[in-house]
């Protein structure tokens, strides 16, 4: 029924977003400011100051949302126009929760270059990039290839998750009375978000004077637990296996579960058992984020011991959703005018997004994705921090 009713929806709106002006052009007077000959004083100052195109176009409140279709939510690589659909509801969101106007831009060339090289060539026209459903290992080459090109790109799939999981696990943590410091976590999938999440809570890449780095992290894939000795990695996991897993240990998620605190799964449904909980820690935390299908479905979770479940759906309580952070993180990055979305600023984001709930419970870890001071604060704490590291072309005054 629910996917009949989407089906409905769509082909009766053809699509969710539209363009609509911001002036209505009834008169010839009218016409000569927003055209010619008016427009041509505009094009000239912002030829002799480019920065000017941010106050007298849309592109200090634009994001282009990139994809090439290849990873696109649990459907795998499914194509451009087929993404299409996706990428409309992320540009929705933008503008429902941040007020920021995002155009979808959908490669049908896969080729990592040829998309790095497009971006570039876009980019004058907006004041941020977010990458989104693009397929490991490419996503990583492509992101880092476009740091630099002078406005803010991230990609959502690994920071966007890394950031709110790490904002709930703040919060689980005072529910089941543990120090994030001394969590031991297994996170299940080392695509895009696995690797983002074991870096963000590993410190990789982070300062650590402001990062509070977990115990222990192990990561695994489709064959089983990350380690030293497997000799089927690509340099992506190898470089996993310099910060994570430090006692080598091997097999499958059974043997990884074994007295751990914290399992984070970013992979495919149905893959945990609940007898594995019970082979965790006491008080353990499971946030079973595949989507539609988790990797174990949160009631069986609770009843198999866990304190607190956190889900990617929004039909359960804990849902661990991006969407809770890339509107305030794109909105405070544009407020700043920033150059990038740097490391500061991400753990200010999920910082911010935790204080959200002062007082978490096993129930509510996060707060609810309609609450309209979430993208406020995001925003403001992600500014500031732009602002205290230098890479705002505006600056923000301290909230």
């Amino acid at each position: 029924m629910a996917d009949d009713d989407a089906l409905d929806l769509h082909r009766r709106l053809r699509g969710k977003i539209e363009i609509h002006s911001k002036i209505q052009v009834t008169d010839r007077k009218t016409l000569s400011l927003v055209y010619t000959p008016g427009v041509a004083a505009v094009s000239t100052a912002i030829a002799e100051a480019p920065e000017k195109a941010y106050d007298y176009t849309m592109k200090g409140n634009a994001v282009a949302i990139v994809t090439d279709g290849s990873a696109v939510l649990g459907l795998g690589n499914i194509g451009a126009e087929a993404a299409l659909p996706v990428m409309e509801g992320k540009a929705l969101i933008f503008k429902a929760f941040a007020g920021i106007d995002a155009i979808p831009l959908c490669f049908k060339d896969q080729n990592p270059r040829e998309i790095i090289d497009a971006v570039k060539n876009i980019a004058p026209g907006f004041g941020g990039i977010n990458l989104e459903d693009i397929k490991a290992p490419e996503c990583f080459d492509i992101e880092a290839a476009l740091q630099g090109i002078g406005i803010p790109v991230m990609h959502d799939d690994q920071h966007g998750t890394a950031i709110v999981i790490l904002a709930g696990l703040i919060n689980a943590a005072k529910v089941v009375g543990k120090r994030l410091e001394d969590l031991r976590i297994v996170v299940n999938g080392s695509g895009a978000a696995g690797t983002a999440v074991a870096k963000l809570l590993s410190c990789v890449g982070y300062d650590r004077r402001i990062c509070t780095s977990v115990k222990e992290i192990i990561v695994l894939d489709s064959k089983g637990i990350i380690h030293r000795k497997r000799p089927d990695l690509n340099p992506y996991k190898r470089e996993l296996v310099g910060f994570t897993n430090p006692a080598g240990v091997q097999g499958g998620l059974e043997d990884a579960l074994c007295g751990a605190d914290v399992f984070i799964g970013v992979s495919t449904g149905k893959v945990l058992p609940a007898a594995s909980i019970r082979r965790m820690a006491k008080q353990p935390i499971v946030f079973a984020m595949a989507n539609p299908t988790p990797e174990i479905m949160p009631d069986l979770a609770r009843n198999a011991g866990a304190a607190v479940v956190g889900t990617g759906r929004s039909d359960f309580p804990n849902q661990v959703n991006n969407a809770l952070v890339f509107p305030g993180i794109f909105r405070g990055a544009l407020d700043a005018r920033a150059t990038v979305i740097n490391s500061e600023m991400k753990l200010a984001a999920a910082y911010a997004l935790a204080k959200c709930v002062p007082h978490p419970t096993a129930e509510k870890i996060l707060p609810e994705i309609f609450d309209k001071s979430i993208v406020l604060r995001i925003a403001a704490a992600v500014a500031q921090a732009a602002t205290e590291t230098g890479v705002a072309g505006r600056l923000v005054a301290a909230s």
